[in-house]
């Protein structure tokens, strides 16, 4: 079985491979490849969210039309709001994308409903520096603290749009005299930790997507 996870960047990428690396072998052994490939390779470039939105269902109908064994995920960031199309949580969002791929598969006459079976949408809530704030303990060893002041809300998935989690993973950096870089950060920080810990932390978003994951094997 082949698992596509399109995420937005190489941050997205890099930072669950180190955080699942754990659950990715344990698939591979079973033999799940679970795959994750950013929209862009390279941060700073287009607007990823966006053609995430609406441009990834129609490579995602092309994969699943040819591949039987193939199963592909989207998972962008919630924030920010309205991005590819009207929403504003997660549940709109994921009917937005879901809509996208049903008038894909209209569009181009595929009635096999089991198609829909190998979609799913998941997202971060409200971006990937969800789950570094979520490992509290990896964040402060990266910053060499003992600890780190808690600034945000918790449980970290209820931060808002007003101030999503890398905004807040900013501040830290900044107030510890340092400059957070997301494709070297997020990999070290995550990599760091148990990933168990982190869907517990983050039960709303991550925690479904880590479920489906293990439910593959």
């Amino acid at each position: 079985m082949k698992v596509i996870v399109y995420v937005e960047g190489p941050s997205d990428e890099l930072a669950l491979q180190g955080l699942l690396r754990p659950l990715l072998k344990k698939a591979n052994n079973a033999g799940v490849v679970i795959t994750f490939i950013p929209i862009h390779p390279k941060e700073g470039k287009g607007n990823s969210k966006r053609e995430l939105i609406t441009k990834t269902p129609i490579k995602a109908v092309n994969i699943l039309g040819n591949d039987p064994d193939a199963i592909v995920i989207v998972m962008p960031d919630l924030y920010p709001k309205d991005t590819g199309g009207p929403h504003q949580t997660y549940e709109e969002l994921k009917k937005l994308v879901q809509t996208n791929f049903t008038e894909i598969l209209k569009r181009k006459n595929i009635s096999d409903t089991r198609i829909n079976q190998r979609f799913r949408v998941f997202c971060f809530k409200h971006d990937l520096e969800a789950l570094v704030l979520a490992a509290e303990e990896q964040l402060a060893a990266r910053l060499g603290a003992a600890s780190i002041h808690i600034t945000w809300v918790k449980p970290v998935e209820n931060q808002d749009h007003n101030k999503p989690p890398k905004q807040v993973v900013e501040e830290i950096f900044k107030k510890h005299n340092d400059y957070y870089k997301g494709t070297i950060d997020a990999p070290l920080i995550l990599g760091d930790s148990n990933y168990t810990t982190i869907a517990q932390r983050c039960p709303q978003c991550f925690k479904p997507f880590v479920d489906y994951l293990e439910s593959l094997l």
